[in-house]
């Protein structure tokens, strides 16, 4: 049976963790974001049926490295991250500039933004 492993890192050790990562043979399952805090960011990777997710916590000021140079298909959840959350993901390969979606507000889910 797998195991599912959630690992602390800061925003700052993002790319080269996910490096060694792919080194090691995982494959990216998903990005997620929630808002608590600031904004929460898992990046999950499996191999062998065990989850491991990377987790930090940003704002939407700070710089966000995109992985999209190591997982090519990251682009699409980092621009619905960078577009519903307003988190400040830079250098995606393919980069929507927040027109992804057809949305009535900027950064629905994040209500500071919302709310002005």
């Amino acid at each position: 049976m797998g195991q599912q492993t959630i690992k602390a890192i800061s925003s700052n050790d993002l790319l080269a963790e996910t490096l060694h990562l792919r080194n090691e043979g995982y494959r990216m399952v998903a990005i997620t974001c929630t808002n608590k805090d600031g904004m929460e960011l898992s990046y999950s990777f499996d191999k062998d049926y065990d989850l491991l997710s990377l987790r930090f916590i940003t704002n939407t000021t700070e710089e966000i490295s995109s992985i999209s140079i190591i997982y090519p298909f990251a682009f699409l959840y980092e621009n619905e991250i960078k577009e519903l959350f307003g988190v400040n993901i830079i250098d995606i390969s393919i980069d929507f500039n927040n027109s992804l979606y057809k949305i009535p507000v900027k950064t629905p889910f994040n209500m500071k933004e919302v709310d002005k």
